[in-house]
């Protein structure tokens, strides 16, 4: 991009936008662990292991 001649302005948007996707990437892949692998392992669970793991899904959002 330098080398091309784009501006510094430039070429530091298109690096935030590559962080934002990359972060953006990596919530989806913890939230589908999450939704897919982690049940699975752990099966049938009560109501008060429900709460705990849907609580912890939410929190997770907000890495």
């Amino acid at each position: 991009m330098l080398v091309d001649g784009r501006t510094c302005l430039d070429v530091a948007q298109q690096l935030q936008a590559v962080e934002n996707a990359i972060h953006q990437a990596k919530k989806v892949l913890i939230q589908d662990h999450l939704d897919h692998c982690l049940e699975d392992l752990l099966g049938s669970v009560d109501k008060e292991q429900k709460d705990s793991l849907d609580e912890f899904k939410e929190i997770t959002r907000y890495l």
